[in-house]
């Protein structure tokens, strides 16, 4: 079964970006989160459409 929640950590390499950027992100509001407890988790589904949604370069 594939992970349903990521740890910021493994959304950032997924995103092939950096920990600082990853959290730039999800300060903005771009790249919405959950929190369960103390710990913040990016749900798989919204990676997938945060990548769908970026704009390409023409």
């Amino acid at each position: 079964m594939d992970k349903v929640l990521l740890t910021p950590i493994e959304a950032a390499t997924a995103l092939g970006i950096g920990r600082s950027k990853l959290y730039e992100l999800l300060q903005s509001g771009r790249l919405p989160s959950v929190r369960i407890g103390a710990c913040r988790r990016i749900p798989a589904d919204v990676i997938h459409r945060f990548v769908l949604d970026l704009p390409t370069a023409r």
